[in-house]
């Protein structure tokens, strides 16, 4: 298995699959095997543009394919527990785009068929892949400019609403926590831990999915402030006040992007990180490289993360009263 080429299918032929078979392109030694839609129609499109050898009218054909080693969940967030376990069941790695499921019943599920099946399961939030972003949590466990007193980040932006958009869609996760908030709130566990507790006010667009969420995460001895919105476009950055000087990840911060030191004296130093792909190349490798190793759980992102993660957003949920049901 070290030098195996990895026949990769992904599920759902959406703008994010897109994305993360241009990207594999870009990884060596592996390959985009095929692409399952409920159109094979637009399977067999979406094979032709980035040379899959195979299109699938049904996602039980793809997940059934004895060529395939690892399938990449792109389907929308509702989904993505039946998608897994069907994957699961039959032998193939998933990766799993974020949110990893809906709740923390969902993803408790996804992980108990992952172990019954011995089979490698891991939630495909990229942003704890990037170089940029495990360089700031490096300085930070160095304690570079000392302890964090404060951290700000947000994500917005304004797309037009359409209440046929997956995006806006309450009955599978549309809104701003589950599809972007969870960038902000993913930035604050990861760097300061579970929260000793968390305040949440949201509103709402006509359809009942969450149009923005601003939440405050209390610490001992520092606090989040983070805000996601589809009502308007900010700077999507993660600010981090430290003792002795900011961190900052300009925006935007979940995606490839540089970073910015600014010590006590005022001096400031920014770090490009030279990225040459979208950013999906990252999780990919590491995706690959679990497998190879024969590993059927991430070590960075570990299934306690992922619970950790989908647990805040239910508290979060349920202090807005939105429920998907």
């Amino acid at each position: 298995m070290k030098s195996k080429i990895i026949n990769w299918g992904i599920i759902g032929a959406g703008k994010i699959a897109s994305k993360f078979a241009s990207d594999l392109s870009t990884v060596s030694n592996c390959n985009l095997f095929g692409i399952a839609s409920r159109s094979l129609e637009k399977a067999q499109d979406f094979a032709n543009e980035f040379h899959a050898n195979n299109a699938y009218g049904s996602y039980e054909a793809l997940a059934s394919d004895p060529n395939i080693d690892a399938i990449y969940i792109a389907t929308p967030h509702s989904f993505h527990k039946a998608h897994t376990i069907l994957c699961l069941n039959h032998k193939k790695a998933v990766l799993c785009e974020k949110p990893f499921a809906m709740n923390l019943d969902e993803v408790n599920e996804m992980i108990e068929v992952s172990k019954a099946n011995n089979t490698l399961l891991m939630e495909a939030l990229w942003t704890a892949f990037l170089p940029h972003f495990e360089y700031v949590e490096n300085l930070f466990n160095k304690k570079h400019f000392g302890n964090i007193i404060k951290l700000e980040a947000d994500f917005g932006f304004h797309p037009t609403y359409d209440e046929s958009s997956r995006l806006f869609d309450k009955s599978v996760g549309g809104g701003s926590l589950l599809d972007i908030g969870i960038y902000p709130v993913f930035a604050a566990l990861s760097t300061l831990g579970k929260p000793n507790t968390i305040d949440a006010k949201a509103k709402f667009f006509d359809s009942g999915a969450d149009s923005e969420c601003h939440m405050v995460f209390q610490y001992e001895n520092t606090k989040a402030i983070l805000n996601s919105t589809l009502r308007e476009e900010t700077n999507t950055e993660a600010i981090f006040y430290c003792e002795n000087g900011i961190i900052k990840i300009n925006g935007r911060f979940h995606e490839p992007s540089t970073v910015t030191l600014i010590d006590e004296n005022g001096n400031t130093e920014v770090k490009d990180f030279d990225y040459k792909t979208i950013g999906y190349s990252y999780e990919i490798e590491h995706f690959n490289q679990l497998l190879r190793d024969g590993k059927t759980e991430s070590d960075i992102m570990t299934f306690e993360s992922s619970r950790q993660l989908i647990k805040t957003l239910d508290e979060i949920r349920s202090l807005i009263d939105l429920n998907y049901k």
